[in-house]
């Protein structure tokens, strides 16, 4: 006599809850009530949930490092990678991070924007912070070990930290970009890592002014379309 086989339930993993709650999210245009309801919704227990993630605050930072992430796996599959110049390093990151950003806009303009208090919105980007900077960080002690004098060697927290404030700036210029396939981010890109790192090279300032230029360019050309 046949006996019927034993199915076994496939395990839900991180990135299924990821995925389910982004679209949970863009579906219902607010944060789930509870992570029992939620739970419910997408057929897996409240254990499940807790294996990976501690709230829904916890797994909303967890998928600003998921897009980190992602982008850092795709920048090393480039096997020439290594051994770029410290600023095309820099220049690859942020392409390669807000073009993540971009397949994923709805949810990233929606979590940005869900409370009135800009500085609530933000608190999702602290693990992220600490990535971009250790990013960041790398990158500096590499271009100061060619460097043979202590005066000339670049502070690592300030310029760590310095990145972290520049993606924030290009985070929010993406998030009002309406160009076709943000074509203006890329130039914001381009033009203020150039400036950055003729700050490390103390070179001339034209990238700087050339950099400053088109962001007031970029300002009166938004305001004037906004009265």
């Amino acid at each position: 006599m046949a006996t019927a086989k034993k199915t076994t339930k496939k395990k839900i993993t991180a990135i299924d809850i990821i995925s389910k709650y982004m679209d949970h999210v863009l579906e219902h245009g607010k944060t789930p009530p509870t992570i029992y309801k939620f739970c419910k919704d997408i057929k897996c227990t409240e254990a499940d949930f807790y294996e990976y993630f501690g709230s829904f605050e916890g797994l909303k930072q967890h998928i600003w490092i998921a897009l980190y992430d992602s982008t850092v796996a795709t920048l090393h599959k480039d096997k020439d990678f290594e051994n770029y110049p410290n600023k095309d390093k820099m220049l690859s990151f942020f392409y390669t991070m807000f073009g993540n950003l971009t397949a994923n806009r709805s949810y990233v303009l929606f979590v940005l924007k869900e409370h009135e208090m800009p500085l609530k919105n933000l608190a999702q980007l602290k693990e992220l912070r600490g990535k971009i900077r250790h990013f960041a960080t790398t990158l500096i002690e590499e271009g100061n070990e060619g460097k043979a004098y202590k005066i000339t060697k670049n502070p690592v927290q300030l310029f760590s930290e310095g990145a972290w404030v520049q993606f924030l700036f290009l985070l929010k210029y993406w998030m009002d970009d309406n160009s076709a396939g943000f074509e203006k981010t890329d130039v914001a890109i381009e033009k203020s890592v150039k400036a950055i790192f003729d700050v490390f090279e103390t070179t001339p300032l034209e990238s700087i002014i050339d950099f400053g230029k088109f962001i007031v360019k970029e300002n009166f050309a938004f305001a004037k379309s906004n009265s």
